[in-house]
């Protein structure tokens, strides 16, 4: 298995290990740390050693920060886990906040006292995180420090070793293009740019370029690692060498200088004393590299990750490629469901028992290489935690009358899957069906817009939200994510959200996700990934338009559908997409499998 359910988060941990770290401050002569969920990559999933979150608060989500002062911290954490931080944490310990909407920004200003000095580890933020952490530290009068080595790892006595999983090289019949080919592409971009060098510290970014993939981190084929890319077309890659094995070594050996990846600093160094103009990514960058290039001299250049934009635009091999992904993941979702369909309405199957089976059905597939995430497997009002993990202590059984949510996702070599489904367990009632329909709804929406060219997923945020605004509802997160090639499962810079200011272009791969969450009730939300289309004439029309293509083949539940409340373009979409579904999956299923499918298609 690929995932665990023991229940990590210890709220009663939370007094005492802040009361260990205020020790060190104090030794130190510092009046605060701040503790992001980070590590030198600014990745959003880090390795166990980096796990600093949620060895000193016990909240295990994907984002958030905590800022420890004296005699008083915070915890601030984004829509998705503002219920799952008060089943977490010591509330007593860390005030609970809104990442969003009650910044730590804003909290230091408010909290942090005159004189004061809140340190940091250079490593673990951004440098437009430390810029504005900076501001409201002076603001209020403190200062902002970073630190040598960092206080919290100084009192962890039983934190892991760093990861040293084997680097593998990713066939080119996937990546479609080849390492030196995309290495002389986006160095004639440097060229054009008028910067020398960029730094790329984003794994992904790394994993794509060199067409590699690593097991460094939890569900997605990272190696963690530095590199630098140089406008002659040299590459360096550092990295700890005990990661590759012959293989790797010889595929890299043709196109990049590997490193030992604590000869990263004599490096930039060198860049310094050189005089060169060196790129990084302010939004993704360690202020530690910033800070190293400056004092060594070196001209420092802000701009967006060169691997960011043609890594999400997808080529025809990685886009084929995850169309077989989703076809075998399809069929693999489609005999979960309808064993769910025959098992749980006997109140036996508990959201353990079902996500175990899920994933045996994927690994039954003989391609599977991991989960893309945790399944999230909510039953009743765990579904209504947005990203909610089950574990052996919140672990509930999937009742009827009730509705229950998988949002679950694969790593495949030609793929990355990640797809949501809400099943009525039994007879579900009308409030649900109407929840139920309306974010449908949104999800037509999404799947059936037509757009020019430069539209950016802030524009399109709402066609998903129309219906529930309509009933004076919403949900707390985004729309929609990038999705990598057996990579990340989330992956900018693409997104739809109201935040999602980058213009979608065709070949990226994006989720269509909305959502409704009723608090102690139950959660709705229907996810597939679509890819952007090319631009192509409408019939009648005077500009071509961009679409989306979806990929995920899964059945929607009809039992939750109120036909009443669908136009007649919904229900043709939705009686399409269940004809394409059945059509495409039937053949690679069984008999009996076949069956429930044809009655869970059927046109409405």
């Amino acid at each position: 298995m690929f995932q665990t359910y023991d229940d990590t988060a210890n709220p009663a941990l939370g007094k005492a290990r802040a009361a260990k770290l205020r020790e060190e401050l104090a030794r130190r002569n510092l009046d605060g740390f701040l503790i992001p969920r980070a590590d030198e990559h600014q990745g959003e999933y880090v390795p166990p050693h980096a796990e600093r979150l949620r060895w000193l608060t016990g909240f295990n989500g994907s984002a958030g920060m905590a800022v420890a002062l004296r005699d008083r911290a915070a915890i601030f954490v984004d829509g998705r886990y503002t219920l799952q931080v008060r089943h977490q944490v010591d509330l007593d310990t860390f005030e609970a906040k809104h990442l969003i909407e009650e910044p730590p920004s804003r909290w230091i200003e408010e909290n942090l006292p005159r004189g004061a000095k809140l340190a940091y580890d250079p490593w673990l933020h951004t440098i437009d995180s430390v810029a504005r952490l900076r501001a409201a530290a002076e603001k209020a009068g403190g200062s902002l420090v970073p630190v040598d080595t960092n206080p919290l790892d100084a009192v962890w006595e039983d934190q892991p070793e760093p990861p040293r999983a084997r680097v593998e090289p990713h066939p080119i019949e996937f990546a479609g293009e080849p390492a030196s080919d995309k290495i002389r592409r986006l160095a004639s971009n440097l060229m054009s740019g008028d910067a020398d060098t960029a730094v790329l510290t984003m794994p992904d970014s790394i994993a794509w370029l060199f067409n590699i993939r690593g097991a460094d981190v939890p569900h997605t084929p990272l190696p963690l690692s530095f590199a630098l890319l140089h406008e002659d077309g040299h590459a360096e890659l550092f990295i700890d060498e005990r990661k590759l094995g012959d293989e790797a070594r010889a595929h890299l050996g043709n196109i990049v200088t590997v490193h030992p990846k604590d000869a990263l600093g004599a490096a930039l160094d060198a860049l310094g004393a050189a005089g060169k103009t060196v790129l990084v990514d302010p939004a993704t960058c360690a202020s530690w590299i910033e800070a190293r290039l400056s004092a060594a001299g070196a001209e420092v250049k802000r701009g967006a990750d060169p691997c960011e934009l043609p890594k999400a635009i997808k080529n025809e091999a990685e886009v084929a490629g995850t169309r077989a992904a989703h076809l075998r993941d399809g069929q693999a979702l489609t005999k979960f469901l309808a064993w769910i369909a025959a098992e749980a309405p006997k109140g036996t199957v508990t959201e353990i028992d079902a996500a175990k089976r899920l994933e045996a059905f994927r690994t039954d597939t003989g391609k599977l290489k991991d989960v893309s995430f945790d399944t999230i497997s909510g039953a009743g009002e765990n579904g209504a935690i947005v990203h909610y993990r089950v574990t052996e202590a919140t672990n509930r059984k999937l009742n009827p009358g009730e509705l229950f949510l998988v949002d679950s996702g694969a790593q495949y070599l030609d793929g990355t899957t990640d797809v949501t489904r809400t099943i009525a367990i039994g007879k579900p009632g009308a409030e649900e069906r109407d929840r139920f329909t309306r974010v449908l709804k949104g999800h037509i929406g999404i799947a059936t817009a037509r757009f020019p060219e430069g539209t950016s997923g802030a524009q399109l945020d709402a066609f998903a939200r129309m219906a529930l605004w309509k009933a004076g509802l919403d949900y707390d997160h985004g729309t929609g994510h990038g999705v990598g090639s057996y990579l990340s499962v989330h992956e900018g810079p693409q997104r739809i959200s109201r935040m999602g200011h980058q213009p979608l272009k065709p070949g990226m791969i994006v989720s269509n996700e909305p959502g409704y969450y009723k608090t102690g009730a139950y959660g709705i939300r229907i996810e597939n990934l679509v890819v952007v289309t090319p631009p192509a004439p409408v019939e009648g029309g005077e500009r071509m338009m961009l679409g989306f293509e979806t990929l995920t083949l899964a059945p929607i539940d009809l039992a939750l559908v109120e036909k009443n409340l669908l136009s007649e373009e919904e229900v043709a979409w939705l009686n399409a997409y269940h004809a394409r579904v059945h059509a495409a999956l039937s053949p690679g299923l069984d008999a009996e499998t076949r069956g429930w499918l044809e009655e869970a298609t059927r046109a409405i």
